[in-house]
């Protein structure tokens, strides 16, 4: 566990968060490093500050045991491509992210000068991450009920949750199923361009069937950018 020392301030920050989250820790510390970054714990190693990698290893599995788990017991008609499907839906970073700004969880992170600077507590990965190494607190603080109880609130039971949430649009799969019916052969995701600082990327991809060039699309993740260049090309082969 880290050695970091709480301060009055930052105690009460915690204890802020404790009731946005709906959850007491019985050692505050774990939720302390819970938000810390690797940025910030860099700017301390000679303190043995660490940061909330590991909290977030562990979140994961949780996070994807508990999800797992209510979708096979609340959505039994699903076959297991749809669970598959739905459940790497709703653990993915757009929809931790999502969560992780209702939750405010930005406000509470410890981060490095630089990443301050660049609006790390605004960067969609680094919220996603944060969430998950707060599970992984949670967990490891309260045990697997405390954690199932804040995954199925949080994931399920508030109003960001929708069925259409978890079973949204999944262009590649639907673009693939078009050009496989049209006969245009193997689709290939290329990078046209990338741009922004490594902490900031921006990415550009356009879509090749065969020997027939697509559309594009961009996106700060590659798995965004492809997914953008999907939803154009299916347009255009709608449009004729």
């Amino acid at each position: 566990m880290s050695s970091l020392k709480i301060g009055s301030n930052r105690k009460k920050k915690l204890q802020k968060i404790q009731r946005e989250i709906g959850y007491l820790f019985n050692n505050e510390k774990i939720l302390n490093q819970a938000l810390v970054h690797r940025s910030y714990a860099n700017e301390f190693k000679r303190d043995k500050v660490y940061d909330n990698e590991r909290l977030e290893f562990l979140g994961d599995s949780v996070l994807g045991l508990v999800v797992s788990n209510y979708l096979f017991n609340e959505y039994r008609e699903l076959t297991e491509g749809e669970l598959s499907k739905y459940r790497s839906n709703l653990v993915c970073e757009e929809s931790l992210s999502e969560i992780a700004n209702n939750l405010k969880l930005g406000e509470y992170l410890l981060l490095g000068r630089g990443e301050e600077a660049s609006g790390g507590r605004k960067r969609s990965s680094i919220l996603a991450d944060a969430l998950e190494a707060l599970i992984g607190g949670i967990y490891l603080d309260g045990g697997m009920a405390a954690a199932q109880r804040f995954i199925v609130l949080r994931f399920f039971h508030e109003d960001t949750f929708e069925r259409e949430r978890i079973s949204k649009k999944d262009y590649k799969t639907t673009f693939q199923e078009k050009i496989q019916k049209l006969g245009y052969g193997e689709i290939e995701y290329r990078i046209t361009r990338e741009w922004g600082p490594d902490h900031d990327k921006n990415f550009e991809v356009k879509v090749i069937a065969g020997s027939q060039t697509f559309e594009k699309g961009s996106g700060k993740t590659k798995k965004e950018a492809e997914q953008q260049a999907a939803q154009n090309s299916i347009e255009k082969i709608e449009q004729g």
